[in-house]
This record gives C-alpha cells, sequence and structure tokens, in this order.
C-alpha cells in the first residue's frame, strides 16, 4: 500500500465522560474515496469531525491515542488548526453558503489566506474551482449574484468549490447529498469520482448504495466500534464480520 494520507491508531474520543469512539484504527490512503457507514449515532460524523478537529469546537471533549496528517500528528501542541483545516476542508450536510455573492464565496478562503496576488489571478482560482466542482456553466454569468438564490445542488457544489479553492489535501463529506433530490446527488457523485484524482475524500453517507457506488474503501461504524474496514468490493460482497453482513442486507441497523 502507498502512504497513508491519514493514519489512525487507538482513538478514543469522550464527550465529557460519555465515550463516543472505542480504539479506532485505519488507514485512509491518498486520493482514494473511503466511506463511512453506520446507524444513526454509531460516531461516524464524530469521527469525520476528529480528523480536522472541528470536535475542538465543543466544550468537555477529549481524544485519546493518534491521528496522524502526513505522518505529523494533528493534536500535538504545535499543530497550527487554521492551516489544519485549510489542509482538510469540510462539506457539510446541508448547504451553507455565505449570504454574500457566488463570486465572493469562494473567494472568500484565498483572500483570508493571501492565496491570489491581485483580482486577475482571484478571477482565475475562482473560475477553475467552480469548474472543478462543476458549477462554473450554471453560474458564469451570476457571479455577482447572492449565492442563496441557487438550488440546493448548485449551493453544494459552490461550497465544494469554496472548499476546493483553498488547495486541501482531503476533503471531508458529512452526508454531503443527504438534503438533496436525486438528480444533484448524482451530480455530487460524479463530481466526488472526478475530485478524488487530486484529492483523499472521506464521506460519511447513511446511503449504502452511495458508498457502494463512489468509494474505493469502506468502513463500518456500531456503536462507536470500527467494526470493519476493506475495500468496498469486499465490504459489499464478502463481508468478514456477521455483523457486517446483517447492517448490509438490512437485518440489522
Amino acid at each position: 500500500m502507498s502512504e497513508s494520507a491519514f493514519s489512525v491508531k487507538h482513538l478514543d474520543f469522550y464527550y465529557g465522560q460519555s465515550m463516543a469512539l472505542s480504539d479506532i484504527n485505519l488507514e485512509i490512503e491518498p486520493r482514494k474515496v473511503t466511506a463511512l457507514i453506520g446507524p444513526s449515532g454509531c460516531g461516524k460524523s464524530t469521527f469525520l469531525r476528529c480528523l480536522n478537529r472541528m470536535n475542538d469546537t465543543i466544550a468537555g471533549t477529549r481524544v485519546d491515542g493518534k491521528i496522524l496528517l502526513d505522518g505529523a500528528d494533528i493534536y500535538s501542541e504545535d499543530m497550527d488548526v487554521v492551516t489544519l483545516r485549510q489542509r482538510v476542508g469540510m462539506v457539510f450536510q446541508k448547504p451553507n453558503p455565505f449570504p454574500q455573492s457566488i463570486y465572493d464565496n469562494v473567494a472568500f478562503g484565498p483572500r483570508v489566506m493571501g492565496n491570489a496576488q491581485g483580482k486577475k489571478q482571484l478571477d482565475e482560482l475562482v473560475e477553475s474551482s467552480l469548474r472543478r466542482a462543476a458549477v462554473w456553466d450554471d453560474v458564469k454569468d451570476i457571479l455577482h449574484e447572492n449565492a442563496m438564490g441557487l438550488s440546493l445542488g448548485q449551493q453544494q457544489r459552490l461550497c465544494i468549490a469554496r472548499v476546493v479553492a483553498v488547495q486541501p489535501e482531503v476533503i471531508l463529506m458529512d452526508e454531503s447529498t443527504s438534503a438533496l433530490d436525486p438528480i444533484a446527488t448524482l451530480r455530487v457523485e460524479e463530481l466526488i469520482a472526478e475530485l478524488k484524482k487530486d484529492y483523499t475524500i472521506v464521506i460519511v453517507t447513511h446511503n449504502m448504495q452511495q458508498a457502494a457506488r463512489v468509494s474505493d474503501f469502506t468502513g463500518l461504524f456500531w456503536l462507536g466500534e470500527l467494526v470493519e474496514f476493506s475495500h468496498t468490493n469486499e465490504i459489499f460482497t464478502r463481508p468478514k464480520e456477521e455483523l457486517t453482513e446483517a447492517y448490509i442486507t438490512g437485518r440489522m441497523g
């Protein structure tokens, strides 16, 4: 196997006294799609938010174990969290564009981080990010209109463009199609397949068909534990654990 993007070792996570994740160990491969499945409340979104320290914003949380990004411990004291979240971007369940123009949504991160020198370079970065998110053709003539006027599917692809614009290494997607109609969902799935050529992608999904369609690796979470993790086709055709088979065939969960 190639060098892992993320290497997770003996990860435990607590909300106060309550243990939400127990002894999670897995390797997340670069430029692949890893899907996390499991019933509601099983820890998959909590785990996803550990990967860019979004859980830090919740009082009383605690992490034991290690998460290494390119070999560096993201929970070490010298890890800059702002830089981490630029390297590991996140797309949320509900599209959350800023209430400003489409252009300004995408330009926001590069402006804050000083990634573009001058307007011409910023224009190019906005266009390339929108193209990469497969939404340029929809918005190129309305760049200075309010992003809130877009359809939900367009808004979600805009949010992906906003993440891409800061040139991350990893894109996390927390049920990023669950609020979308089937056609918009398909567009995002096609986009995921395109983006993985350049980015490591980790998705949380309730939709097992989606996991089977878009991911290279799949992990089943259950009651805060990682029950099984393997190549997606193996998980869905030859699961090693009885619980995995019961879940994917609908007998459990």
